[in-house]
């Protein structure tokens, strides 16, 4: 990670400084991930922050972990778009912690899979994904499982969104 934000004179006041940095893998063939901290603290919009990632890596986590079982099980999996979403709380001091986070996988299945079976795999996905065993809060699964031709077009990603309460002039 590198941050980007010094606009020339580096931290000297809160409104002095962008809060741009670009996260990259020196020596790896990775394209940079453009971020930025929550607009709610001066924030770039159009760039990921750390709160939108953290649920972003939940959700793939999970696809990833499920498509896995899917396949071993013999259900064909056509389609897969996750909106997931994430609450935290601001404490007094600023800082604060994810309450919690619910993913909301629509998933398509072909013809003749087993539906049930579909369902029931999100519960063992959960088990597997390291990053949901790693965090100290809820992560929740709110699947839907269609038959036949995918529900959506493939124009957006998966929706992220990180949801503050209490969002302060911390960060």
């Amino acid at each position: 990670m590198q941050w980007t934000g010094n606009t020339g004179v580096g931290t000297a006041g809160y409104r002095a400084y962008e809060r741009s940095h670009e996260i990259s893998a020196p020596g790896l063939p990775k394209p940079p991930i453009p971020g930025s901290s929550d607009p709610a603290f001066r924030g770039d919009r159009a760039r990921w922050n750390p709160e939108e990632l953290l649920v972003s890596a939940l959700s793939a986590c999970h696809a990833l972990s499920y498509l896995h079982l899917c396949a071993v099980a013999g259900v064909v999996v056509t389609d897969y778009v996750d909106h997931a979403e994430g609450w935290m709380d601001e404490d007094a001091d600023g800082g604060g912690h994810f309450r919690r986070v619910v993913l909301r996988p629509a998933v398509t299945v072909a013809p003749g899979s087993d539906v049930e079976r579909a369902r029931a795999l999100h519960h063992d996905a959960h088990r597997l994904c390291f990053i949901a065993r790693s965090v100290n809060f809820p992560v929740e699964h709110e699947p839907e499982i269609h038959v036949g031709i995918a529900p959506r077009v493939h124009a957006a990603a998966s929706a992220v969104a990180a949801s503050m309460t209490d969002a302060g002039s911390g960060r």
